[in-house]
């Protein structure tokens, strides 16, 4: 079985072809831009990675390219559509209508569209990515994969927020958390890779990356997580505030005159530890800038860092205690010193970083010294493969 996976952004197309038989990725690339003229595709095969520049306005348009690369014969993947048995897509807010993964129907895009409200930044697009697959592939089996549904089974008296019950009742005001395929997919590798029952095992996953989330995982179950009601919610993130306090928001609106709609696009646009260092939104610029003695940029990373450890921290207690920690994301994977300052206010815990075996970027691999209490690994996340393996599942 061969398996479309796509992960649709509001100008951008993230895709991969895996056979499923022996979990191959046969091709896979991101389309940027989308809805520019300067759109682009980076699409890799066999070893090649191919730059195009090819204008598409809409997702229908950027699908209809990207298939067309999978059928080019100088690096032909497949020889027709028809060897394309399905589609997964990467899709992110559920609510409390969908609590597991499901074959995409006309019900699937009315929750999307519900819960757009909570995910304005991705719900869109998920339709876009689903509709265009629709038009382009009409007889194609889809299924979706939620970033909330690994999150279903927090407990209620975790998920509850202290606001009036009537809010929750009403308008399903509680904590949902994300980037669920991936905190599901490392969790799971670290099981294979201790060869131990992740019924035995308390994880907790840290995904770091432009949005990033952290997760107790306890018997194999989300048990509680960082993000909440949106993916705003937890640590700060690239340009995302996480947790506030409420006043701060009435405060900064009443002052400035500033509308809802105004005050939610500088949380989520213009805050985060670019929002503190005044720079460009991207950690390795900003690390860089606090290496070189850059004193907002070294306080944007220090909070960061504390902001991870606290985190951690508060999971031991969901878990009563931490068999495990894993770093995974662009940033988790990928940021060696932003991993030792972590570990680093956890010594109290018993968690002791190895600086040599911590010398790696994207590489699975145990970081932590044989005398750590507490062991730390970095995975590196598939949620391509996860989706794949939820849509191979189903259909």
């Amino acid at each position: 079985m061969k398996i479309l996976v796509l992960n649709c952004g509001s100008s951008s197309l993230k895709y991969q072809l895996i056979n499923m038989e022996n979990e191959e990725v046969l091709a896979s690339g991101k389309y940027e831009r989308i809805g520019e003229k300067e759109a682009f595709i980076t699409h890799k095969v066999n070893g090649q990675k191919i730059k195009i520049d090819n204008p598409a306005y809409n997702h229908t348009e950027a699908i209809e390219f990207t298939l067309k690369q999978l059928l080019n014969p100088e690096y032909k993947v497949i020889d027709s559509l028809e060897e394309i048995n399905a589609i997964g897509h990467r899709l992110v807010h559920g609510g409390e209508k969908i609590s597991d993964s499901v074959v995409i129907d006309d019900n699937v895009i009315e929750v999307l569209k519900e819960y757009t409200d909570l995910a304005p930044l991705h719900n869109p697009a998920c339709i876009l990515g689903i509709e265009a697959c629709k038009e382009v592939m009409p007889d194609k089996p889809m299924v979706g994969v939620f970033d909330t549904a690994f999150h279903y089974s927090i407990p209620k008296e975790r998920y509850i927020y202290p606001v009036p019950y009537e809010y929750y009742k009403k308008y399903s005001v509680r904590k949902y958390g994300f980037h669920g395929t991936s905190h599901k997919y490392v969790s799971q590798r670290l099981a294979e890779i201790e060869n131990k029952p992740i019924e035995d095992m308390k994880i907790v996953t840290c995904h770091l990356g432009q949005g990033s989330s952290i997760c107790a995982i306890e018997g194999g179950k989300s048990v509680d997580t960082s993000m909440g009601l949106t993916p705003l919610g937890g640590i700060p993130m690239v340009t995302r505030s996480g947790d506030l306090d409420p006043s701060v928001l009435l405060y900064i609106m009443k002052k400035e005159k500033l509308s809802a709609q105004e005050m939610e696009d500088i949380l989520n646009k213009k805050s985060g530890v670019s929002g503190i260092s005044g720079l460009a939104p991207d950690f390795r610029v900003i690390e860089q800038a606090a290496n070189d003695g850059d004193e907002k940029a070294q306080i944007a990373m220090d909070n960061f860092k504390y902001s991870v450890a606290s985190f951690i921290a508060k999971y031991a207690v969901a878990m009563n205690g931490i068999d495990s920690i894993i770093f995974t994301g662009g940033v988790g994977e990928n940021q060696i010193n932003i991993r030792k300052g972590i570990c680093e206010q956890l010594k109290f815990m018993g968690v002791e970083l190895d600086d040599e075996k911590n010398q790696i970027r994207s590489e699975e691999k145990l970081i932590s010294k044989d005398t750590s209490k507490v062991k730390v690994y970095v995975i590196p996340t598939n949620e391509e493969l996860m989706i794949a393996k939820e849509t191979q599942k189903l259909i």
